[in-house]
């Protein structure tokens, strides 16, 4: 799945290319790098607290660990790629605990189908973009607060949790925090409540599943945590402005 933090942990090198399907994809970290590309239409993109509007033929480079959203205008063409630090192993290094000051860059294409088996290819494509990177932006060394320390341990919980019951209450109680201050904390630095996320994630697991397996929409909807296919057939309409069959038959 393209969500958390697990992702650039799979394999020593890890490069994977895909459209975003998602009108509002919600706020979430990993291990890897990530490139959001606008290719038509504008974006609003969401990093460690900034606000950046993204037009046509401008990138997004997110760096390891950075809190990240995404909101796309209607109509919006927008493809994500995602790749382990490994990949670019001497421009992680140098920049190992540094990030951006302006995450944002221009782009000239995307990668090509070859690229995605390329290894030299890969790295010609992303040392490209480095280099834009390094000329028009500085870098500043991370420093998390503890609001941000503590939102990172909440979406961990969820990655880890979401496939079972998840509520805000087993948080609490696993965090030793305050539920009324996790509660408020959550909808301060997402914009969501804890609730509403935790179905934008399951939604999401759950469109990967209908695109990459053969699996039935039943056995989908409780490896994705939901105990009725009603709850799970009201939220992914809800989201998705479709149903799982219908999403899984234009994939």
């Amino acid at each position: 799945m393209i969500f958390f933090e697990h992702h650039g942990m799979e394999e020593d090198e890890y490069f994977r290319v895909f459209p975003l399907r998602f009108e509002h994809f919600p706020l979430h970290f990993h291990r890897a790098f990530e490139l959001i590309f606008v290719e038509q239409g504008t974006a609003s993109v969401f990093v460690d607290q900034q606000e950046y509007d993204v037009s046509s033929g401008e990138a997004v480079f997110v760096f390891p660990h950075q809190l990240h959203a995404i909101t796309t205008s209607g109509g919006a063409h927008v493809t994500v790629l995602l790749f382990s630090p490994e990949v670019i192993g001497h421009f992680f290094v140098n920049l190992k605990g540094r990030i951006p000051t302006n995450n944002v860059i221009p782009f000239r294409r995307l990668p090509d189908q070859g690229e995605e088996d390329a290894v030299y290819a890969q790295k010609a494509f992303l040392y490209d973009l480095c280099d834009t990177l390094v000329r028009q932006s500085g870098f500043t060394d991370v420093k998390y607060s503890p609001k941000t320390k503590i939102i990172h341990r909440m979406l961990h919980f969820i990655d880890v949790h979401f496939h079972e019951t998840c509520t805000l209450q087993a948080v609490a109680e696993e965090l030793q925090y305050d539920y009324a201050y996790l509660s408020k904390l959550f909808l301060q630095m997402t914009n969501m409540t804890f609730t509403w996320y935790v179905n934008h994630y399951r939604t999401a697991q759950a469109c990967y599943l209908l695109k990459t397996t053969q699996k039935p929409v039943g056995e989908i909807a409780a490896d994705c945590g939901y105990t009725t296919m009603r709850s799970f057939h009201r939220n992914f309409h809800r989201m998705m402005h479709t149903t799982p069959g219908r999403y899984r038959g234009h994939r």
